[in-house]
């Protein structure tokens, strides 16, 4: 009778301690989420700390419950073990150091794990981590003060207990599915089969394609839509690794006199790693004279956020976009780094003399616009003159929006969206001198390669911008009348396909490129 009152008294103290490391961890992350906000010179009200706490208490505290739970009870386990070999007074601090390694080791394998560098952004800096990490240390010291007698360890039926309690929570948390409509009005056709995670398509002049694949070959598709066998020569080295890759492919204004192609590509190591972009000339199946026209700086850790589309302006400046770097989003308000930025070059990797910012001291030329998280959606416009993007949200807050030069498009002091862990991000969606998109998708949609559709096959989308959806699985067909944009229809969710790329061919018809490792080229036409 003894024993049992005394496993259930260990259980008990258990679940408070592990309740309080949970509060205490939640409310650690979203102060320092804020601070960050507070060194880019935002001010932080009472009213909007205090709410950015409760949303986080009741979003990202499921998620935390369940990899604090997890790392807490085994991490508990061990060291009741090990205080049967130690003396009393060394009691309270093995607990405590055990729940802080405990975490410090969950958080290093979710981050090798999860495709973002790191998962829980408040602990991207050594302060952060440590800050995080010593919450997990006092809920062990109170786990330790709370069981004074000797500890036999948390029985298998408690244990099952928690770590239910734990996944059950973090379940309710997830969104649910996203209903989508289709208008079947058109058929799909597989032009080009065999390409691995293929990118980005431009179509050549004569006739046939160029495509790139993510792994970092440049592929040639002839006239009748056959694959080469074998990739083209001269790419230059590209960093392949989760996200990074070999990005974009845009041919020369002057393609037909000069044969001369663009590449965007993820290039250097995953400790130290760019987005860049080069210039070769393509004869035959070679590229010839490849040289590296623009290096974005600094360099950064990780294999995400990259940007990688390109286009060109009617005055032959080429736009090139750039992603945060995840780790690094703060980045996207310093005028000093490409990170989180769309720059403006001239085709030899120069600053036009016009950009926005060529001459202030402490920002660098290339910047065209600013306050950017991910784009991977570009297109000029020539019929209206506009320069359109879109850029992935968090979990939620995708956005389009039309790019006009020097300005501030708020990431990530402003956002519809929140972390992935149900974190916020900011408890601001707008705020004065940045730029509200025209539409944005809550819940993430995961938009990736976009035209806006001139051609003549399908009358009913003329204008319209066609945004290829990799979480969405479809493509999104939206609406834009002057500065409003609405997303109007849902199509071709049956392929059940990631859509990389969405581009108009020459002959009218709307062409997709579908992410996966036999990747293909499907052909839309009425």
């Amino acid at each position: 009778m003894a024993g049992r009152q005394l496993k259930k008294i260990n259980v008990i103290s258990f679940l408070v301690a592990l309740v309080v490391g949970v509060i205490l961890g939640t409310v650690v992350q979203t102060q320092l989420n804020l601070l960050a906000l507070q060194a880019m010179g935002v001010a932080v009200e009472l009213d909007a700390r205090v709410s950015a706490t409760v949303h986080d208490l009741a979003s990202f505290a499921p998620l935390y419950l369940i990899l604090f739970g997890v790392s807490f009870l085994v991490s508990q386990s061990v060291a009741a073990v090990v205080s049967k070999f130690v003396g009393r007074g060394l009691r309270v601090p093995l607990f405590a150091l055990a729940g802080a390694v405990g975490l410090w080791a969950a958080l290093m394998i979710v981050n090798a794990l999860a495709p973002m560098p790191t998962l829980i952004a408040a602990t991207r800096s050594a302060g952060g981590l440590l800050a995080i990490l010593a919450t997990a240390a006092f809920a062990g010291a109170l786990f330790a003060r709370l069981t004074a007698k000797s500890f036999a360890g948390v029985s298998v039926r408690a244990s099952n207990a928690v770590l239910a309690c734990c996944l059950t929570a973090g379940l309710g948390s997830m969104p649910g599915p996203v209903q989508a409509q289709s208008s079947g009005d058109y058929t799909v056709e597989t032009v080009t089969s065999g390409l691995e995670h293929p990118w980005s398509l431009a179509f050549l002049p004569d006739g046939g394609a160029l495509v790139t694949e993510r792994a970092g070959r440049l592929r040639r598709i002839s006239a009748d839509w056959e694959l080469g066998q074998e990739p083209i020569s001269g790419v230059p080295p590209v960093f392949d690794d989760a996200q990074a890759g070999l990005f974009d492919v845009l041919l020369s204004q002057d393609f037909e006199a000069d044969q001369a192609v663009f590449l965007a590509y993820a290039c250097g190591t995953a400790s130290a790693n760019h987005l860049c972009v080069a210039r070769g000339q393509l004869q035959g199946m070679a590229l010839t004279g490849v040289v590296e026209i623009f290096r974005a700086k600094p360099a950064k850790r990780g294999s995400a956020h990259y940007g990688g589309r390109m286009a060109w302006l009617p005055d032959g400046t080429l736009i090139v976009t750039l992603g945060d770097g995840f780790d690094y989003r703060e980045q996207a308000q310093d005028l000093s780094s490409h990170l989180g930025k769309i720059v403006r070059l001239n085709p030899d990797g120069s600053a036009p003399a016009d950009n926005p910012f060529v001459r202030r001291d402490d920002a660098l030329p290339e910047i065209y616009s600013y306050g950017h998280r991910n784009v991977q959606g570009l297109v000029y416009d020539s019929v209206e003159g506009l320069l359109i993007a879109h850029e992935h949200g968090p979990r939620g807050g995708d956005e389009i929006n039309i790019i006009e030069p020097g300005r501030n498009y708020g990431w990530p002091v402003i956002t519809h969206g929140i972390d992935y862990t149900g974190a916020m991000i900011t408890p601001f969606v707008e705020r004065e001198g940045m730029e509200q998109p025209l539409l944005h998708w809550t819940p993430s949609i995961a938009p990736s390669g976009m035209t806006r559709y001139r051609g003549e096959l399908f009358p009913g989308w003329q204008g319209n911008l066609l945004v290829g959806a990799l979480a969405d699985e479809s493509v999104h067909r939206v609406t834009l009348d002057g500065r409003q944009a609405s997303d109007t229809e849902t199509m071709f969710e049956e392929l059940g396909e990631r859509i990389r790329d969405v581009a108009t061919g020459p002959d009218g018809g709307v062409y997709l490129l579908t992410d996966n490792a036999d990747g293909r080229i499907l052909r839309i036409v009425p």
